[in-house]
C-alpha cells in the first residue's frame, strides 16, 4: 500500500484546485470592454513617417493656420511660438547655442513630416485628434512660417510638404538601418 504524506496531498489538492479555478476562469468570459471594429482601429492607426507615407488628403496655408493657432494653440504656445513654458517654444531658438540649446521647430525638427504627424497625433493637448486634416496643413503651415520655413503665402498638402527643407535636416542619424 501506497502512503502519502500529509506534505503531498494538500499539494495535489492545492494543484486539483487551481487547475478547476484556471479552467472555469478560461470558460467564462470577464465580460470586460467591448470588441474593437477596423473602422475604430483606424483612427489610432494614425502614423505619418518621416518619408511622408501616410499623409492624408487635405491642404493649409500659413495664413488659415493662424487661426486655427490662435483659437487651439496660442494657450500653450504663445502668440508667436514663444511658448509659456520651456518645452512649449515653437519657434526661435539655436541648437547650436554655447549655453543650453533651445529645440524648437526651427532649430531642432528634422522633417516637416513628422511635425505633422506630432500635431495631428497629440495636439492640441487637451483635445488630442481633435483637429481635422485641413486644420493640420493649417496649424504645420503656420508654424513652419514662424520659423521662416516657408512664406506666408506657401500652401501645404501632401506633395507640397515633402519639399520642406527642415534647418536640421542633417542633425540627426537614421540608425534603423544600421546592424
Amino acid at each position: 500500500m501506497y502512503k502519502l504524506s500529509v506534505r503531498t496531498f494538500f499539494g495535489a489538492c492545492a494543484l486539483l484546485t487551481a487547475s478547476l479555478l484556471l479552467q472555469s476562469a478560461t470558460a467564462q468570459s470577464v465580460g470586460l470592454g467591448i470588441p474593437v471594429t477596423e473602422a475604430q482601429l483606424q483612427a489610432f492607426d494614425l502614423i505619418v513617417g518621416p518619408d511622408g507615407s501616410d499623409l492624408p488628403e487635405g491642404s493649409g496655408s500659413p495664413l488659415q493656420g493662424k487661426i486655427i493657432y490662435e483659437a487651439r494653440c496660442q494657450a500653450c504656445h504663445g502668440l508667436n511660438g514663444e511658448g509659456t513654458i520651456d518645452n512649449t517654444t515653437l519657434a526661435g531658438g539655436d541648437i547650436h547655442s554655447e549655453t543650453t540649446p533651445v529645440k524648437t521647430v526651427g532649430s531642432f525638427w528634422p522633417h516637416a513630416t513628422t511635425l505633422f504627424d506630432f500635431i495631428r497625433r497629440a495636439m492640441p493637448a487637451d483635445a488630442p485628434k481633435s483637429l481635422s486634416n485641413n486644420e493640420v496643413y493649417q496649424v504645420v503651415a503656420y508654424v513652419l512660417y514662424l520659423n521662416g520655413i516657408i512664406n506666408q503665402y506657401a500652401v501645404l498638402n501632401k506633395d507640397t510638404l515633402l519639399t520642406i527643407e527642415m534647418p536640421n535636416k542633417d542633425g540627426f542619424m537614421d540608425q534603423s538601418q544600421i546592424q
